[in-house]
């Protein structure tokens, strides 16, 4: 099955990438845009897998929970 994982900075770090994506957005005309945050998407192939067990990876390898917050969804073979 696939799982993914999507890592945001926390409500209220700065993202310097996404200051500097809204700025060149704007610079090229897009200001209807008010802001942008970047985040990071992991997708994994995993058996059998469990909530429990990619929190725990998301803990101790993929996010910084200091700053990061991440969603996990893992998604149905159907």
């Amino acid at each position: 099955m696939k799982a993914k994982v999507y890592i945001r900075l926390k409500e209220g770090v700065l993202d310097v990438q996404g200051q500097v994506v809204l700025r060149a957005l704007r610079n090229l005309g897009f200001d209807e845009v008010e802001n942008v945050r970047i985040g990071k998407l992991i997708e994994m192939e995993i058996n059998n897998p469990s909530e429990e067990r990619i929190k725990e990876m998301c803990e101790r390898m993929l996010a910084n929970p200091v700053v990061e917050d991440y969603e996990i969804v893992i998604e149905d073979k159907r």
